[in-house]
């Protein structure tokens, strides 16, 4: 489980995109603190992050997620080593929505935030011609995540970030903020939820 003591959101069963047989899927969605360098870069207007886990009770041949943006939005590509993100913006305001590219998500098996055999698919990163899985770029309306094949018993899980500000305000990196693994993502929240035990509300 991602946070036994916090409320989680489950997918409907009739969202199949999402949800296959033989196993769990959990979705964490939390505000997100990118704890950016002052010194380099002013704070984002606002970070939200979604953590996705899924559990294999049966082989899953191929799990698919995605993050969307509306169909009015123009995205670009906005990646870098271990990220894969898009940015848009308009007059008014810069958005940024980042995951784990297929190098992050091979290196993330040293973490065990997915199945360990995933680091030796390393190879097949600069490979696409063999590969069955990685990121969509698509139109730049979003990005798709196909996942290597799980076995029973595996978990992975899977962070996806938005971060936006004014698009006048340069020193505010949304590009930055939308980087952390799930493993940081999970630590924030824990602490956060064990500050909030121990000082309770005034009132």
């Amino acid at each position: 489980m991602l946070l036994p003591t916090v409320p989680r959101t489950r997918l409907r069963s009739a969202d199949s995109r999402w949800v296959a047989p033989g196993a769990r899927v959990e979705l964490l969605l939390t505000p997100y603190d990118p704890e950016l360098d002052p010194e380099s870069w002013g704070p984002p207007a606002d970070c939200r992050a979604a953590v996705w886990r899924i559990d294999a009770h049966t082989p899953l041949g191929r799990v698919q997620f995605s993050a969307g943006l509306p169909e009015c939005a123009d995205g670009g590509y906005d990646g870098g080593q271990a990220l894969a993100a898009i940015t848009v913006e308009d007059e008014k305001t810069r958005l940024t929505i980042g995951g784990s590219d297929e190098e992050a998500i091979c290196r993330a098996a040293d973490r065990g935030e997915v199945p360990r055999r995933w680091a030796g698919l390393i190879d097949e990163v600069n490979d696409h011609s063999f590969s069955t899985w990685g990121v969509d770029y698509g139109h730049y309306q979003g990005m798709s995540w196909t996942l290597p094949p799980l076995e029973a018993g595996d978990y992975c899980e899977l962070p996806v970030v938005a971060s936006w500000a004014p698009a006048a305000d340069e020193s505010a990196n949304t590009w930055y903020a939308v980087m952390p693994s799930p493993t940081v993502l999970l630590s924030q929240v824990t602490s956060e939820l064990a500050k909030r035990a121990v000082t309770p509300d005034a009132h």
